[in-house]
């Protein structure tokens, strides 16, 4: 029988890699600071449905290689170092920060760094489309990040493989499972960035707007709460127990909160706010 909450060593080949896809998927679906922040940037940055599915592939192609290439050093017994401290996830967090501080700079030229816009249109029309390139380096980045999905895998699924040629399937695995709830995500995000009853050219720039300030300001507060994480460990360690038996839902802390205020905080809102200046500007006809 599968046990998705925690799986024990002696697990079976079969069961072991049924278990990664499964993880992954939870993983794709639920509020994840490594993935959902920068799903729904550079899928709303696309305006397009497909182009929405093909930045969440883009980004979890690049996170599965990551897996799969941890999953293997956990199997040659370097999952310790992979596990070890809490500061390498601040750590990362900075890292992935800058980059999107970085990414949201180059979709905005520079620009519009102040948190709720200006009111020009020919200000706002100023972005430039997101290189596709751009998500895989968050996703490979992103990848090294550390919780209980990256636990199970570099103690259990990975140690469970027969033979040394067999270390990066699990981690492969969980990466297949993520990248099939993201592009379904970064479909649904494309989407609803095309489809609000404006202009095409009102539509790139709501979704530019909101993709450059999701990843600078949101880059921005991942900085922040990864200083925050090496500076006080213990407070940022803290969270909220919920009852909930899922992983990335039974625990709510500092992940969850970078979650709510880039996507939920930064990103809808400016989502909103654009799209209405653009409905009030809709020219009469």
């Amino acid at each position: 029988m599968i046990n998705l909450w925690n799986p024990h060593l002696g697990i079976s080949l079969g069961a072991a890699l049924a278990t990664a896809l499964i993880l992954g998927m939870v993983h794709g679906i639920t509020p994840d600071e490594h993935t959902w922040p920068i799903t729904f940037s550079y899928a709303i940055g696309s305006y397009s449905t497909r182009k929405g599915a093909l930045a969440g592939l883009v980004f979890s192609l690049a996170f599965t290689i990551q897996r799969a290439l941890a999953s293997e050093l956990a199997y040659l017994s370097l999952g310790s170092w992979l596990v070890s401290g809490s500061s390498r996830q601040y750590f990362v967090y900075i890292v992935i920060g800058v980059i999107m501080v970085w990414a949201g700079r180059a979709t905005l030229r520079g620009r519009h760094w102040h948190l709720f816009g200006g009111h020009h249109a020919q200000e706002r029309s100023e972005a430039t489309d997101p290189k596709p390139w751009m998500p895989a380096v968050h996703g490979f980045v992103a990848g090294w990040g550390f919780g209980a999905f990256a636990m199970i895998i570099y103690t259990v699924l990975a140690p469970a493989m027969p033979g040394p040629a067999w270390g990066w399937v699990p981690g492969a695995a969980f990466g297949l499972g993520t990248t099939i709830m993201q592009v379904i995500a970064g479909g649904l995000f494309g989407w609803i960035s095309a489809r609000r009853g404006l202009a095409p050219e009102a539509i790139r720039s709501v979704a530019l707007t909101t993709a450059g300030r999701t990843m600078g300001w949101g880059g921005v507060a991942f900085i922040m709460g990864g200083g925050f994480g090496l500076g006080f460990p213990k407070l940022a360690g803290w969270s909220f127990y919920t009852g909930i038996h899922v992983h990335n839902l039974d625990r709510l802390g500092i992940g969850f909160v970078l979650v709510m205020v880039t996507v939920l905080g930064i990103g809808v809102g400016t989502l909103i706010r654009e799209t209405h200046y653009w409905l009030r500007h809709k020219p009469s006809t």
